[in-house]
């Protein structure tokens, strides 16, 4: 199991890690929590500098169904792709690049730490078996614009009743394909510039994330941050026009109120676990500009007591607010009710909690999920979604599901395969 977390030219885009040979890959979902926290406790001390991000720890993917192990909720919807839901390993080798000063550490325990870096400096082995990336059909949605709109309608039957005030509601695209998407991981990255990219080879399929969110990072001293987006526009080639479009975000009561329903969601839940007046909101209706969408991204902080909370924190807050709705719980048993398929790696997870206390993890939208049927083929899913509230309206809520993925499905579509449906 081999994880790149990888970033960009961004503010939160510091560092970008490579982990490989895992002592322990932990999948199983039943208490996650307490499994983490156990394997974090087995490793050796530490020797190496204070200042690196990573120090030995946990890496990899949470799945949006690994919150089924911390609250009970239906299973209607159909769970078609048979990944664990969690990909996590206990490291104590990485590859860590700062991007700012350009230098490139290496994490091994002492007596592997020659080995590993000629590991490095070698060349890298050739792959002639591997077939170049190839989409072998149009990508097809689990919902039609039909469908949508009468899940739309249910939705609105839902607000209006009063079982939840924001539900997100997420349809997936699904194509055929065949060969390296390692590859389908290059073009993509080279199309969206995202601060929490992700590629990750499982044994029975790969992730690929091109997330632009936040979800928890926490330093060694316990402060922990998380960015909430929620509103979005597209982009614009004309620069005016492309202006327009983030002012009219900013200015959006409309999308301000869905933004802050999220950050009340998530001030309660670091409240679970933060010292008590730490939560508070430095910045709210941000926006950060993206190749393919405007995003409208609050910023939430709290203090824990210890970085011992660190697996806790995640389990408290999870999955993220943004990608569910509020009241979460309730939302979520709406959501298994009205999408056809379970999420998978979708609105999950990727990241990193270091033994030292840092820890730093994204909301794993922008995220495709590739499974292999054999050697060579298999299915490669992509979602796209949104929150809707009661003065939402379903075009523009569905064209936006359309304008997230802008970047994704034509990319891969153009260069690989077939057009999109």
């Amino acid at each position: 199991m081999a994880l790149f977390l990888d970033s960009c030219e961004h503010a939160a885009g510091q560092w970008d890690f490579i982990f490989r040979q895992p002592q322990q890959i932990i999948t199983a979902g039943a208490n996650w929590p307490r499994v983490l926290e156990d394997a974090l406790a087995t490793l050796p001390t530490y020797q190496g500098p204070s200042e690196l991000p990573f120090q030995g720890g946990l890496a990899g993917a949470w799945s949006y169904d690994a919150g089924r192990a911390l609250e009970t909720l239906p299973s209607e919807a159909r769970a078609d792709i048979t990944l664990p839901e969690l990909s996590v390993g206990l490291y104590t080798q990485a590859l860590m690049r700062h991007r700012q000063s350009g230098e490139t550490w290496l994490l091994a325990p002492q007596e592997e730490l020659e080995t590993v870096k000629q590991f490095w400096l070698s060349p890298s082995p050739q792959s002639p078996n591997q077939l170049p990336f190839r989409l072998m059909t149009s990508w097809q949605s689990n919902m039609s614009a039909v469908d949508y709109a009468d899940n739309f309608a249910r939705v609105q039957s839902y607000l209006r009743a009063g079982d939840c005030y924001q539900i997100n509601l997420a349809q997936r695209f699904t194509s055929l394909y065949e060969g390296d998407t390692w590859q389908a991981y290059e073009l993509l990255r080279q199309h969206n510039n995202a601060p929490f990219s992700a590629f990750m080879q499982l044994e029975q399929g790969s992730l690929l994330s091109l997330s632009p969110e936040r979800f928890l990072a926490i330093d060694e001293h316990g402060h922990v941050e998380t960015k909430p987006i929620k509103g979005t526009r597209p982009r614009a080639a004309d620069a005016e026009q492309d202006r327009q479009l983030a002012e009219a975000l900013q200015c959006s009561s409309k999308d301000r109120a869905e933004n802050v329903m999220i950050v009340d969601l998530l001030r309660n839940d670091l409240s679970r676990l933060c010292l008590p007046n730490s939560v508070k909101v430095p910045k709210l209706f941000a926006i950060e500009s993206y190749p393919a969408v405007h995003h409208l991204v609050s910023t939430v902080v709290g203090k824990l007591s210890s970085t011992d909370e660190n697996i806790q924190l995640l389990a408290a807050c999870f999955p993220g607010g943004s990608i569910t709705g509020a009241p979460k719980i309730r939302a979520m048993e709406i959501i298994d009710e009205l999408e056809p398929h379970r999420r998978s790696y979708y609105c999950g997870s990727f990241g990193y909690f270091s033994q030292h206390g840092r820890a730093d993890t994204s909301i794993a939208i922008r995220t495709l999920v590739a499974t292999r049927t054999d050697d060579k083929q298999g299915a490669v899913h992509c979602w796209a979604g949104g929150g809707l509230v009661a003065d939402s309206d379903c075009a523009s809520e569905y064209q936006e599901t359309f304008d997230k993925v802008a970047r994704i499905i034509p990319v891969l579509s153009q260069q690989f395969g077939s057009n999109s449906s």
